[in-house]
């Protein structure tokens, strides 16, 4: 059986990738799977550039295909930043609350109708001796004043999402996945998967 390796610890990523991949007889991976792994430092200047770093690391390493996404906020009036350091804006790895109050401050000023957003994903899906695939996704919305809702994680409870009419932070799961910038960079992958595999 064909597998493929998620370059991931999240399992709720990895459940969105078994949907995906299923129809295809292709099994999913992710990295608590295996023992070991390179530590890939994330060099690129863009989201793109980042994933396809991680995906063709690991692809090589393993001989194995790979998917690996990178993804965050990209704020108009703040000329695209967090952008590739979302994770870390405030300097701390991983540090949502810091990272949300550093962005509410930095747009206390700003206002509504100059406070539009998007969240972004790339996601690079590398094989052994073939081109690495890019599809990418976005979710459109606008930074609000104060947090909303409990749910997500990261930006979530200062994004408002536009389309819905709600923080991405008051959406179920359920909903998110509907709307997110990582669902949508899932169906556009979807999309060109059939051509990947006709290819073999």
């Amino acid at each position: 059986m064909k597998q493929v390796m998620i370059a991931t610890k999240n399992k709720g990523k990895a459940t969105e990738f078994e949907a995906l991949f299923s129809p295809y007889g292709i099994k999913v991976l992710t990295l608590l799977d295996i023992e070991a792994y390179p530590d890939i430092a994330e060099t690129g200047e863009t989201f793109a550039e980042n994933a396809t770093i991680k995906a063709e690391t690991l692809s090589k390493e393993l001989n194995a295909m790979v998917i690996a996404d990178d993804s965050g906020l990209i704020v108009d009036e703040l000329d695209g930043a967090p952008g590739i350091y979302s994770a870390r804006y405030a300097g701390e790895e991983k540090n949502d609350e810091a990272n949300m109050d550093k962005l509410l401050h930095e747009m206390r000023d700003v206002p509504d109708h100059k406070r539009t957003a998007r969240f972004y994903c790339a996601l690079a899906f590398a094989r052994p001796k073939k081109e690495t695939i890019i599809a990418t996704g976005k979710c459109e919305g606008k930074i609000l004043t104060e947090r909303l809702g409990a749910n997500g994680f990261g930006y979530d409870p200062i994004f408002y999402v536009t389309a819905v009419g709600k923080s991405m932070a008051e959406l179920t799961s359920e909903e998110k996945n509907q709307i997110s910038h990582r669902s949508e960079a899932l169906k556009n992958l979807a999309t060109i998967m059939d051509k990947l595999f006709q290819e073999g």
